[in-house]
């Protein structure tokens, strides 16, 4: 049995809880002259996010999207299927 968290068990929208997550997220990614912005969440769980300041075009902006972004997501939000970067 997996435990979740009160973000999970809120109540709130997909949308509102992976906005939750990336609010989460984001002062991290400002530390480093960037920031994320959330465009989409789709009926299929396909989450898109755009990078800005510093994360945009930065090489390391992948990694940080699968290994940070995404695979918190899908573990704090079950309905995540994955994350995509826009411009």
């Amino acid at each position: 049995m997996t435990q979740t968290t009160p973000i999970e068990n809120s109540g709130k929208s997909v949308r509102e809880r992976v906005l939750g997550i990336i609010n989460l997220i984001r002062p991290a990614v400002q530390a480093d002259g960037g920031d994320i912005e959330l465009v989409d969440v789709a009926a299929d769980g396909e989450v898109s996010i755009r990078f800005h300041g510093a994360c945009h075009g930065c090489p390391s902006s992948t990694m940080t999207l699968q290994m940070g972004i995404e695979r918190n997501l899908r573990e704090k939000v079950p309905e995540v299927t994955r994350v995509v970067p826009v411009l």
